[in-house]
């Protein structure tokens, strides 16, 4: 398939961060060497790994450019070496543990040229392992709850749909997947990278909310598809996942709501907070429990980490959170999920 564009196709920089796991680099590396798309350069970032990743790669892909960290930063720190080093003007950001249409390029591409405002666009995201079935790490297009509670099309929390071709139409969305994203290198830079303090899980929806707030849209393209192995690095049950998810998720709306928005929204998220607790005490999911318990207390302990984000994302405002009101979805995904059953996205459709 052809670039989907009538001009050259624009070169892009495919940003990788890796920690580890041979095979699926591997998988991922030799799926995007069959890409139609050909005018990119890859980026590996490598978070120190052990187990000889770098020299696999230098032996067998000799053409991918390799940064060596001395020290794991984490998906987002490894994302931000790899965005600075990036040659292109548009970079994607992608996950090792995927493997990919050969046209998706394309269609990203195509889709992040339709309006200068798109700072990033998202594919389809289809399991690994079943792939008629969506993706738990983003499906097809994040959204947002106002209290920073994440949906997404084809996964509510843990429930997983079947891909019935019901996402196919090209819509604006709240959060692009870090899984795979392509986006404008000047809008990144300008919102500030992704927040290393992060460390990994939930960066993209804080870093996006930030481009909403510069007025830029993120939109989701369901012909280009990508498969994507979630959970590979951090297994869902683990007790650092799930209080990276609680903690980061909380760091975020702390930092990017003015004081007025926050004021009203805060006392709710805590009170969701508790009630999550309380939830996983009743159902056995200690690790869920201890999670949010050492979540809030590292909130408590680190204000002037939320004061230096809130200073940060004050400098990039340029809109109020009114305007931002449409791109959240109504409600509590959260209460909405466990007491009304709303356990598949066309039931929060606005």
């Amino acid at each position: 398939m052809k670039n989907l564009t009538s001009q050259k196709p624009p070169f892009i920089s495919i940003v990788i961060p890796h920690y580890n796991g041979i095979k699926i680099l591997n998988d991922c590396l030799t799926s995007l060497s069959q890409s139609t798309y050909e005018n990119f350069e890859i980026v590996l970032v490598d978070n120190a790994s052990t187990d000889g990743s770098d020299d696999f790669v230098k032996k067998n892909f000799p053409d991918v450019r390799i940064i060596q960290n001395t020290v794991n930063l984490g998906f987002a720190g490894g994302c931000n070496v790899g965005i600075l080093n990036a040659s292109a003007d548009l970079v994607l950001v992608l996950n090792n543990d995927t493997i990919h249409k050969p046209d998706w390029i394309d269609f990203l591409v195509d889709a992040i040229q339709q309006d200068e405002k798109i700072a990033a666009v998202q594919p389809k995201l289809l399991s690994y392992h079943n792939r008629a079935q969506f993706d738990y790490s983003g499906g097809c297009g994040g959204f947002l709850d106002k209290y920073g509670f994440p949906l997404v099309r084809g996964r509510v929390f843990d429930t997983l749909e079947k891909d019935v071709a019901q996402y196919e139409d090209v819509i604006d969305i709240f959060w692009a997947s870090g899984t795979a994203f392509l986006a404008r290198k000047e809008d990144i830079l300008h919102a500030g990278l992704f927040d290393e303090t992060f460390f990994a899980h939930m960066e993209e929806i804080d870093l996006d909310w930030r481009l909403h707030l510069m007025d830029k849209r993120i939109v989701v393209q369901p012909k280009a598809v990508v498969y994507h192995h979630s959970g590979y690095t951090l297994s869902a049950q683990s007790l650092r996942k799930k209080y990276l998810n609680h903690r980061n998720s909380f760091l975020m709306v702390l930092a990017n709501y003015s004081l007025m928005s926050l004021i009203p929204i805060l006392p709710v998220r805590l009170l969701l907070e508790l009630l999550a607790f309380g939830w996983s005490m009743l159902t056995g999911d200690i690790n869920r429990a201890a999670a949010i318990i050492k979540s809030l207390a590292w909130i408590v302990l680190h204000p002037g980490v939320v004061a230096k984000k809130r200073r940060k994302t004050a400098k990039i405002r340029i809109i109020n959170d009114r305007d931002l009101t449409p791109h959240f979805i109504r409600g509590s995904v959260s209460l909405g999920y466990f007491l009304l059953k709303k356990r598949t996205f066309s039931k929060w459709r606005k």
